[in-house]
């Protein structure tokens, strides 16, 4: 099980979304509950952000990979979720 890095702003109506697409597959689908998810708000932490390659919120890595980016829908935050399952 891989970690999943999720960059945001704490404006961002895209990121406030995927959030709640997030806690819904965590219901829906219970093993993505024991996934980690580190949420970095590139505002708070812009250190942490600039090692990063994205320019759009919300932004997904899993381990170092770029997952996605940008407006996300429930099935592209699912794709995030399995790929951090992946072995």
């Amino acid at each position: 099980m891989k970690q999943i890095l999720m960059f945001t702003m704490e404006n961002c109506p895209y990121c406030r979304r995927a959030n709640q697409y997030m806690e819904e597959l965590m219901k829906e689908t219970p093993k993505y509950k024991d996934i980690p998810v580190r949420i970095v708000d590139e505002t708070y932490d812009p250190d942490t952000a600039e090692l990063y390659d994205y320019y759009y919120v919300p932004a997904y890595y899993v381990e170092e990979e770029k997952a996605h980016e940008g407006a996300a829908s429930k099935e592209d935050i699912h794709r995030v979720f399995e790929k951090a399952l992946e072995e």
